[in-house]
């Protein structure tokens, strides 16, 4: 019998398009529209911070980490966390975001932004922005916007517009 224990792995090139197609299937055709969407546009997942979760040989779960700027200070955004429906509340997307956040701080990042519940993302380690703080180019739900310090005090004096890192 196969062996069905998950694995999680560096994201490739090569597992883009399965990471789309769990992301259709998880986000649908809207998720083009939202913000954070908007900020990836056209620009590649840091692979040595983004991973993806297999069960055996299937690919179950993504992370995707990509570089952006909180007003002049460097960070980067974590999301779309993506798990597939019959492997949710098993720990695979806590694993991801855990394994992403990790990588980062040994490669020297300092701060991590997403949008997502902070009833998921608290335990984590993640924390609400203050209100005013950051500014998207198009709308965010300021309870969802939510961060977290790879180092202590980075997000000390953060602020301005959150925009897009061409590598």
């Amino acid at each position: 019998m196969a062996d069905l224990s998950l694995t999680l792995s560096s994201q490739t090139p090569a597992d883009l398009a399965a990471i789309e197609k769990l992301d259709e299937h998880a986000f649908g055709p809207g998720r083009f529209t939202r913000s954070a969407y908007r900020l990836r546009e056209g620009v590649e997942p840091d692979y040595s911070l983004s991973f993806v979760a297999r069960v055996g040989t299937l690919l179950v779960g993504a992370s995707r980490v990509t570089p952006i700027f909180c007003g002049e200070q460097p960070a980067l955004l974590l999301g779309p966390v993506t798990v597939a429906p019959p492997f949710r509340s098993g720990g695979i997307g806590e694993a991801l975001v855990m394994k992403s956040l990790g990588a980062a701080r040994a490669a020297g990042h300092r701060l991590v932004l997403l949008v997502g519940d902070m009833s998921y993302y608290g335990k984590m380690g993640f924390l609400p922005v203050p209100p005013g703080r950051l500014i998207f180019a198009g709308p965010v739900d300021p309870d969802r916007l939510l961060y977290c310090e790879l180092v202590a005090g980075a997000f000390e004096g953060v602020k301005g517009k959150v925009r897009r890192a061409m590598r």
